[in-house]
């Protein structure tokens, strides 16, 4: 049995008069963060300093991966408002630097890239000098629906790998897909050449050190310029239990390891999640 969480894991709750504001705004808005809901280990850092990542869409995802706290079932309708209403609060809150994550929507013909694409160009619309990075899902590996949200412009593009080949079919739905990632990813550095493309892997699964060291090759092969690793964290008992708490000398010698592949950016720690300090990673390799 795995043992109770290392002390370099231990977090502060949520506090200050920026992560009340930012908590209220998203509220009164109806938008949804997937800070709240998978459980974000980074809340009380990232809201305290004004920053979020806001996920649209709602807030019920039609897959359900067995290491993921968003809630799985029947979606409700696409609120038509809800990229205005995003772009407004990102200007209320004076941000830099938004990134938008959404659910799956498997329900909808282009799995909810019409409406990412219309939030990208509501926020450059409403605050030019905002950096948009996106993190999508796959779109069952639709490029149509993958350039719709390319066309729009977003300044970084990432789609999450989340684990290694060999524990996909664990540790992801099976609508997901190593390849089908691999593909998406790929996919959109063919349409344009000049986004930056992000991606994660998620320690702590049972993976070996070759097979993450593995995907990281197949990322870059596939064109990734930014690769990012964190710990795992069990949300609940339903989900998937923790094989093992990654230390923070390993997170270290994985970013040694990766960073001869050529990857622009890469971002390891047990805290790290894909979008923590996003904004940090997009000023550096600029």
């Amino acid at each position: 049995m795995i043992a109770r969480k290392p002390e370099w894991l231990k977090v502060k709750l949520p506090s200050g008069d920026n992560y009340l504001k930012l908590r209220s705004l998203v509220k009164d808005s109806n938008l949804h963060t997937v800070c709240q809901e998978a459980m974000c280990p980074n809340i009380a850092e990232c809201w305290g300093v004004g920053t979020a990542t806001f996920m649209i869409l709602g807030d019920t995802c039609t897959r359900g991966c067995r290491f993921c706290n968003v809630k799985t079932g029947r979606p409700n309708a696409i609120d038509p408002l809800e990229a205005f209403k995003l772009a407004a609060s990102i200007e209320e809150l004076r941000l830099n630097y938004a990134v938008i994550t959404c659910v799956d929507r498997d329900d909808l013909p282009d799995g909810g890239a019409a409406q990412m694409a219309q939030a990208i160009r509501a926020i450059k619309a409403r605050t030019p000098h905002v950096k948009v990075e996106v993190l999508t899902s796959d779109y069952r590996g639709d490029l149509d629906a993958v350039w719709t949200v390319v066309e729009a412009k977003p300044d970084v593009y990432a789609h999450n790998i989340e684990t290694t080949r060999t524990l996909t079919r664990q540790v992801r739905d099976r609508r997901c897909g190593y390849e089908q990632s691999l593909s998406v990813l790929q996919g959109v550095k063919k349409l344009r050449p000049d986004l930056y493309t992000k991606s994660s892997i998620m320690l702590g699964l049972g993976e070996s050190d070759e097979d993450v060291l593995q995907t990281a090759r197949d990322l870059r092969l596939h064109g990734v310029d930014i690769i990012t690793f964190g710990q795992y964290l069990q949300p609940t008992q339903k989900h998937l239990k923790v094989v093992e708490f990654v230390t923070p000398e390993k997170f270290a010698w994985f970013a040694r390891e990766v960073k001869p592949l050529g990857f622009h950016q890469v971002v390891s720690g047990p805290l790290v999640r894909s979008s923590y300090h996003a904004e940090q990673a997009f000023a550096t390799k600029l």
